[in-house]
Formats: C-alpha cells, sequence, structure tokens
C-alpha cells in the first residue's frame, strides 16, 4: 500500500503545527501511525523555542516531531543540508507504514524537500570572503556589486537579503553563473499531497500581533540573553531569524523594548505576506479555511478522494 506524504503549508501563525497534529491524532485513532517532519527553518535550532513558536511536548501530544534541534546556534543552516537530511526521514518513515507529516512556513525548504531542486556546490572559503565583506559594505552595497556582475540574479533577490545575495556572489564565483529563478513545479517525491491554510488577513495580522505579545510574556528577551551566552552572535542564520534580530538590537542599545516588539509584528506580517506570494504560485496545493475546525478531516478526506477544493484569497 503506498505510503501518501502530507505537506502543509501557509503563513505564520495559521494554525499549521496543530493541525498536523490533529491529523497524526486522527490517523493514530484509525490506526495507522503517523508523524511530524519539520520544514521551518528556524525550529532546527536547540534554545531557539519562544521566538520560534516552537511545539513544546504538550503540544506534541505524544506524536513523535523529526528535525526539530538539530543544530546549535552557532550552526549554519543549509537548505541542501535540510534538503538531504528530511528526505532520508521521510523515506525511513514511509519504509516502516508510518505516514509524514510535513508541516512548515519556510518555502524554500518545503520545495527542496519535495520537488526536483538542485543546488550547485559551495565554498566555505569563498563563502566566508563575502560574508566578510557583507559584515563590511553591508547588504545594499553587496547588491549592488552583484547587479554589476549577475543583473538578472539581483534583480530576483531583496537588496537587504544579506543571506541570498552572499550566495549568489558564491555560485557565481564557483560556476561562472548564477540562476535567479526557481525551479518548476515537478515532484521528486512520489504521493504528495499539499495543503495551505488560509486565513482573512487582518486576522492574521490580529493573531500575529498577539502571538509576538505572548512570546514577550513568556520571556523572549530572557531566552535571547541565554543563546547569546551560548554564542548567538557567532551563527550566521539564527542570530537574523525575525524576533531574535531585534531582542538582540535591543540588548545592544539599539532598540528600546517597545520599538524592537513593534519591528518583530512588522516583519513578522511582511515575512508572512511573502510566505504567501510563494505558496499562492504553486497550483497543487488545495487551500483550507484556517478557522474551519474539521481541517483534518477535510485533509483526510481529501487524500481520499484526491480532490481539491480552492477557498477565496482574503
Amino acid at each position: 500500500m503506498s505510503v501518501p506524504l502530507i505537506v502543509l503549508v501557509g503563513p505564520t501563525a495559521t494554525g499549521k503545527s496543530r493541525l498536523a497534529v490533529d491529523i497524526a491524532c486522527v490517523l493514530r485513532d484509525r490506526g495507522r501511525d503517523a508523524e511530524i517532519v519539520n520544514a521551518d527553518s528556524m525550529l532546527v535550532y536547540r534554545g531557539m523555542d519562544i521566538g520560534t513558536a516552537k511545539p513544546d511536548e504538550a503540544e506534541r501530544r505524544g506524536v513523535p516531531h523529526h528535525l526539530i534541534d538539530i543544530a546549535e546556534v552557532t550552526e549554519r543552516a543549509s537548505v541542501a543540508d535540510f534538503q538531504v537530511q528530511a528526505r532520508a526521514v521521510i523515506a525511513r518513515l514511509r519504509e516502516r507504514g508510518t505516514v509524514p507529516v510535513m508541516v512548515g512556513g519556510s518555502p524554500l525548504y518545503t520545495r527542496a524537500v519535495i520537488d526536483v531542486f538542485d543546488f550547485p556546490g559551495s565554498d566555505a572559503q569563498v563563502r566566508a570572503r563575502w560574508e566578510a565583506e557583507l559584515d563590511r559594505v553591508g547588504a545594499h552595497a553587496l547588491h549592488a556589486a552583484l547587479a554589476e556582475r549577475a543583473p538578472e540574479s539581483a534583480a530576483a533577490i531583496e537588496p537587504g537579503n544579506g543571506r541570498r545575495i552572499v550566495r549568489a556572489l558564491e555560485v557565481l564565483e564557483l560556476t561562472g553563473g548564477h540562476r535567479p529563478e526557481i525551479p518548476a513545479w515537478t515532484y521528486a517525491l512520489t504521493d504528495v499531497h499539499q495543503f495551505g491554510l488560509n486565513l482573512e488577513r487582518a486576522e492574521l495580522d490580529r493573531r500575529i500581533d498577539e502571538r509576538v505579545e505572548e512570546m514577550w510574556r513568556l520571556g523572549l528577551v530572557d531566552e535571547v540573553r541565554t543563546l547569546l551566552g551560548r554564542g548567538l552572535r557567532d551563527g550566521r542564520t539564527a542570530v537574523r531569524a525575525i524576533g531574535y534580530r531585534q531582542v538582540v538590537a535591543h540588548l545592544d542599545g539599539e532598540l528600546t523594548e517597545a520599538e524592537a516588539k513593534a519591528d518583530v509584528q512588522r516583519a513578522t506580517r511582511a515575512f508572512f505576506r511573502k510566505q504567501l506570494g510563494w505558496y499562492r504560485r504553486d497550483p497543487r496545493i488545495t487551500w483550507l479555511d484556517a478557522a474551519a475546525p474539521d481541517n483534518a478531516a477535510r485533509v483526510l478526506a481529501g487524500l481520499d478522494s484526491g480532490q481539491a477544493k480552492e477557498v477565496d484569497d482574503a
């Protein structure tokens, strides 16, 4: 019997993690094992719990979760490495008849796992040189340097996205070219079923603002202080995560606490719009109303029937 791969995507704060556990519990009640595979780029870091809304043990309800807490904040996140790890986890689960439920809001990570998605090689010394240049001149100046060398690539990358600019310059130096476009929608894995959660945008904005307030109440500032003691500044990826970079700026005296909180809210709202833009271009996703109480049943019914139903884009 074929073992499906369920993929849950959508903007932050739509309840993807909770729905993934709901689906796994329904399947468990039906006598079929299911486990969660994380596809959020920041949940991989140990200690980054509050600012990532990482599900705790109670929220996981006994359902095993994979690819969470697998890296230190000093380590660099690599989507190419994550692709290999996630595909291996999915293969192992399927081999024993367990349904993988992959969930996350990092579109590049999701697509890298499920689609035909090849990555050019990398060179630590070349990347370190460009990262040093990023630190020296800033993202916008480095983007201008990329525009001189590869205008099409620069046009596809936001001037403030230092990580992508560095990666483009690294690939350009190593291969002589850089492809700015994302590969076509072609599954690399079999029996993939994608579902997206959608919310009216005013409601999503409200949820995001409430989530940030809750993160502060839960102790995000203290969490960041602890991570700084564990080398957060030494990492190239974790320290730039939304929430963490603003709190670091606050602790450095660059922002007041109120300014840091407001900036996290603004950055998260901007990020969700970018997420939605990515996902809305994928015609294979069946969209669900995130506020609907029966989404677990709808996902499993859609799995059985193979039917997709669009909801209006609020």
